[in-house]
């Protein structure tokens, strides 16, 4: 524009000249004066068809400028919120060597897919998709791909958040944490997976929030267990098999929870949770004979108080989780169960276990973590008049190992899990764990 205003003064400077010199007329011939002028025409034709070209010129860098600022237009629309997703996920392989006859196996245990969406500052969208033993074909056992967590949680206000969906139930230490550089071993401790059956998940609402102090509370009511699904070979896993997991869940009964963890002092958190609801789904459970759960409660009522310390080079932990699950002759008949059977139902069933790890050991730049926890649990303390309990249901476990960590997401994991009772399940386990 600059160089336009240029030209145009130009222009003017040369017509006031000619004007002057055709007004003033100085000694000069008629001749002169025209061989002049026609050479001041020629210089201005020569001006316009300048001015006419930088016109162009500018037009189509004008046009350039535009279409280059639709296609910005156009990778934002395209992109628009990208920014506001985040992906992540966890997997853990490992090779179990039993000490016993049972078989040793390589497998990769678990790959989980996290994908979250903030669609603003207060409202956002978490969720979780599993693949176990690394294959699901043509219906074979084994493998499995579920979604974990599917849920939007929304802040109400500043310390208070609602959640609805599919939601892991906030009991235990690892049931909500339980990535593998998060706990020590490359399996879950006996207790958060007997007695609390881990991931255990559930669709329900709920409310969470934390005060100043540093206690933080949660609160909600879910879909619960079908007792219906309970079977033959389920009592040494605790109500773990009754667990449907958000697919097409009957919902003829509720389940409740409330508990908190306190964090005032750093590096500790310690709490509780307590969850009960009736699992017999008016007879309309997914199992086997679930009619004859039609005329009873089942109720289930799951409780734990757990503590960490997780400061000054150490990690200590403990948990005690326990049970109780009614009408279980009703739940037994559904299942199958004759009278006298050590594979009852159990009416009540609990467990505990102590943990110590040591975080102050470095091999070069790598941290390497001795630890040790010993487990007590029983899945069948007691079962309905008429059954009988199965001794193999209660052990003790010690566990030994060290977890190695490559970097704080990802763990190499060697440990020792001696078992009193089922000796047979003693084994040496080498793995690897990693989140992101």
């Amino acid at each position: 524009m600059p160089g336009l205003f240029r030209l145009q003064q130009v222009s003017m400077i040369c017509l006031v000249s000619a004007v002057v010199l055709l007004v003033a007329k100085p000694s000069w011939a008629d001749d002169d004066v025209n061989t002049r002028i026609e050479s001041l025409e020629q210089e201005l034709l020569q001006l316009k068809e300048m001015l006419k070209t930088q016109s162009e010129v500018q037009e189509e860098t004008m046009d350039a400028i535009e279409s280059q600022n639709e296609v910005v237009r156009s990778i934002e629309q395209n992109t628009v919120g990208l920014k506001d997703t985040s992906i992540g996920g966890y997997a853990e392989l490992n090779w179990a060597n039993f000490d016993g006859d049972k078989k040793d196996e390589f497998d990769v245990q678990r790959f989980i897919i996290f994908l979250g969406h903030s669609f603003s500052d207060k409202t956002r969208m978490m969720s979780e998709i599993e693949f176990e033993h690394a294959q699901v074909k043509g219906g074979e056992d084994g493998g499995e791909v579920a979604m974990e967590q599917a849920y939007i949680e929304h802040t109400i206000k500043d310390g208070l958040n609602m959640r609805a969906g599919l939601q892991i139930v906030p009991i235990g230490l690892i049931n909500e944490y339980h990535e593998p550089p998060v706990f020590y071993g490359m399996e879950r401790n006996n207790i958060e997976t007997k007695i609390i059956p881990s991931t255990w998940r559930e669709i329900g609402f709920g409310l969470n929030g934390k005060t100043m102090g540093g206690l933080e509370y949660f609160l909600g009511t879910t879909t619960t267990p079908d007792a219906s699904k309970f079977t033959n070979s389920s009592a040494s896993s605790g109500f773990k098999k009754m667990r449907v997991s958000g697919k097409q869940v009957t919902a003829n009964d509720m389940g409740y929870y409330v508990g908190f963890n306190y964090k005032g002092i750093p590096g500790l958190k310690w709490g509780g949770t307590i969850w009960t609801g009736n699992t017999a789904q008016n007879g309309q459970g997914k199992g086997d004979d679930e009619e004859l759960l039609a005329n009873v409660d089942a109720p289930l009522t799951i409780w734990d108080l757990h503590a960490q310390y997780d400061a000054n080079d150490w990690k200590l932990s403990a948990l005690y989780a326990a049970g109780t699950l009614g009408d279980t002759a009703a739940i037994n008949a559904s299942a199958s169960i004759a009278a006298g059977s050590d594979d009852a139902a159990p009416e009540e069933f609990s467990g505990w276990y102590v943990e110590a790890g040591y975080k102050g050991f470095m091999v070069g730049d790598y941290n390497v973590q001795p630890f040790a926890r010993y487990a007590d649990y029983n899945t069948q303390e007691s079962v309905a008049t008429g059954f009988i309990t199965n001794p193999n249901n209660a052990d003790t476990v010690l566990t030994y190992g060290i977890s190695w960590y490559l970097e704080p997401g990802v763990v190499l994991k060697l440990d020792h899990m001696d078992f009193d009772v089922n000796g047979g399940n003693d084994a040496t386990n080498i793995g690897i764990g990693w989140m992101f």
